[in-house]
């Protein structure tokens, strides 16, 4: 299942970038399952990484060579994850980097590695290093498509967005892919994310706008609560449009990381509903968060909007578990979409049973929770908690 419309608008190839996405049989047959992205030298990169403990062999060494030198090449595979397999999977890592460095005639820092799937398992390198040639073989700057294909997991659908802006009588493309659908969790990164553009951005600002962008966007998202062994989120700049970066072209790379979180809790793992929950008149922005994550990350509250049921009781009792000191009750308002559940911390006057039925029964929900505490306002997405879920992760590693 998944909520909404897949992305349906042009895609805008980014110069300086070329894309492949290749079968090369690592858990699957007849599946696209590894990627090959070559970028062209002079462009800045920047990545934000999982803070799970146990963070994957490709993490460890991406975020090194990331920092050793300049990026050339992400070489991403799907369905194992190389996480929790030691010493040797960081020697694997490196060799299929190796691989791809050779052919490239590049130095194997400038190839950075990225892998999801099942955790525990050892990397099939010799799948992957066969497969290489074919990746360079195909690279082209249309291939973003596949390329969102390439990384799918348990997604049932490709996550892409594209916008070309003008600025200054020229334009300037961004367009990204992403892939996951569950254990997501905000702890950056929450998922597999590449995002590109042709503007001209130092690396220092690169970093600077990707820590602002992926705040605001894969980290205001959450399926389970699980934050991965794997996730990572990479910004790229190729500087081929000559065009400085500003706040509008900022303002367009944030439009497309949020576009992204969203296709990715849209088609999260058994969703039958897209949650928005916004928490305003807050103290300050952690508290904000802290409600609107008790309230997202509930399973009775998650459960509920399943099944349909205006069941507003759990939606009041995660609010009054998330933490908050010295909390007014009398000052909570929350309304389920346009209708008002509770005033005053108790239920409205105005509502009825039918009309919170109406606004349970859509596919998209916005629970609106007023705190009456101050100006701070957060949004967090979620899904439903689905029987479906429950099937998908039993059954992952059949």
């Amino acid at each position: 299942m998944a909520v909404g419309e897949v992305f349906k608008g042009e895609v805008h190839p980014v110069a300086g970038v070329r894309l492949a996405a290749i079968e090369s049989g690592i858990r699957y047959k007849n599946r696209l399952d590894l990627v090959l992205v070559e970028i062209e030298a002079g462009a800045t990169v920047a990545g934000v990484f999982t803070q799970n403990a146990f963070c994957a062999a490709p993490v460890k060494v991406a975020r090194k060579n990331l920092h050793d030198t300049d990026s050339r090449y992400f070489l991403i595979n799907t369905g194992n994850a190389n996480a929790g397999t030691g010493e040797q999977g960081a020697l694997d890592a490196l060799r299929c980097c190796q691989s791809v460095a050779d052919i490239a005639r590049v130095d194997i820092r400038e190839v950075l590695p990225f892998s999801t799937g099942v955790i525990g398992e050892r990397l099939p390198v010799e799948k992957i290093v066969a497969g290489i040639p074919l990746a360079f073989t195909s690279l082209d700057e249309s291939s973003w498509e596949k390329a969102a294909r390439g990384i799918m997991t348990t997604d049932t659908r490709p996550k892409l967005v594209s916008r070309r802006i003008d600025v200054e009588g020229e334009s300037v493309s961004i367009t990204g892919i992403a892939k996951g659908a569950g254990m997501i969790k905000p702890n950056m990164a929450t998922m597999l994310a590449y995002v590109f553009t042709d503007a001209a951005i130092p690396r220092k600002q690169l970093k600077e706008i990707l820590g602002r962008a992926s705040d605001k966007s894969f980290n205001r998202i959450t399926v389970d609560g699980d934050t991965s062994t794997n996730d990572c989120c990479m910004l790229v700049a190729t500087g081929k449009s000559s065009v400085a970066v500003n706040a509008e072209i900022e303002s367009a790379i944030l439009g497309v990381f949020q576009e992204l979180a969203v296709a990715l809790i849209k088609d999260a793992e058994g969703a039958s509903k897209f949650i928005t929950v916004h928490v305003e008149q807050g103290a300050n922005s952690k508290e904000c968060l802290a409600v609107a994550y008790a309230v997202a990350e509930s399973p009775l509250v998650k459960t509920a909007l399943f099944a349909s049921d205006p069941n507003w009781g759990r939606i009041l009792a995660a609010v009054g578990r998330a933490g908050l000191e010295d909390l007014d009750i009398k000052a909570i308002e929350i309304r389920l979409g346009e209708v008002q559940l509770v005033s005053g911390g108790e239920v409205s006057a105005s509502y009825t049973e039918a009309l919170g039925q109406r606004e349970m029964d859509r596919d998209e929900i916005t629970l609106t929770i007023c705190l009456g505490r101050g100006d701070s306002v957060e949004t967090v997405w979620t899904s439903d908690l689905s029987l479906d879920y429950i099937r998908i992760n039993a059954d992952y590693r059949s």
